[in-house]
């Protein structure tokens, strides 16, 4: 079924170029053969990194599609969405992921998805996606029922927090969440200390925190284990 709630993203039909994301080359060339067959783009690029693909859409306007895998080795949940929503504000993004239970699809939705495919569906779902994506329209499969009836502000707060960051921001975040501190994300970025702790000052101040672990608290929130059964 398809949500007909309207989505900032342009006609799908008339992107110039798409891009694949995901870190298996052969779902990367499978997804690759279902674009070519559905739509006539200038270009398909791959990328098998949140950061190479980070990389094409900085560099690459035409980018109109990106069909993302939310399971990369340089990413942790959500993060890689919401930093390429950042990215790529008009482009239309769809995850094609395994992990395609009810709490996941609304939480990618809610972080800037405009559609949603198990990874494994038939090409006429993806294609269904497309169509419904082109239209301005968002894409969720067969079966779908929101785990929260729409209500999850407390979450929802947690995303537009995160997607107020910038690039380099979110990936000082992403380096906090794993316990570094300021001198190895330094060194880890290239660049100098006293520029992580300026980031760092910018990133509490728009997550609205007023220390590193309640950062993480928040990132967390929007992540994986927001999205797991409670029981779990």
């Amino acid at each position: 079924m398809t949500n007909t709630s309207e989505q900032p993203s342009q006609s799908v039909p008339n992107a110039p170029a798409a891009l694949v994301v995901d870190d298996h080359p052969l779902f990367c060339d499978a997804l690759t053969l279902t674009l070519q067959s559905i739509a006539d783009f200038e270009e398909i690029r791959t990328a098998l990194t949140l950061e190479k693909a980070l990389e094409i859409v900085n560099q690459d306007s035409r980018i109109g599609l990106i069909v993302l895998d939310l399971n990369l080795p340089d990413v942790n949940g959500l993060d890689g969405l919401v930093r390429l929503r950042t990215a790529a504000p008009k482009a239309s993004i769809i995850i094609a992921s395994s992990m395609a239970d009810n709490r996941m699809i609304s939480h990618a939705l809610k972080a800037g998805a405009d559609g949603f495919v198990p990874k494994h569906s038939q090409r006429s779902v993806f294609r269904r996606a497309f169509e419904a994506v082109g239209k301005g329209h968002a894409f969720v499969p067969d079966g779908y029922i929101d785990p929260q009836g729409g209500n999850d502000s407390a979450s929802d707060e947690a995303l537009v927090r995160l997607a107020s960051l910038t690039n380099q921001q979110a990936r000082i975040l992403h380096l906090i969440c794993e316990g570094k501190l300021n001198k190895q994300i330094a060194y880890d970025l290239s660049i100098a200390e006293t520029t992580v702790k300026a980031h760092v000052t910018a990133i509490m101040r728009k997550l609205g925190v007023h220390s590193r672990t309640q950062a993480v608290l928040i990132a967390q929130e929007a992540r994986f284990a927001k999205v797991l059964p409670s029981d779990a």
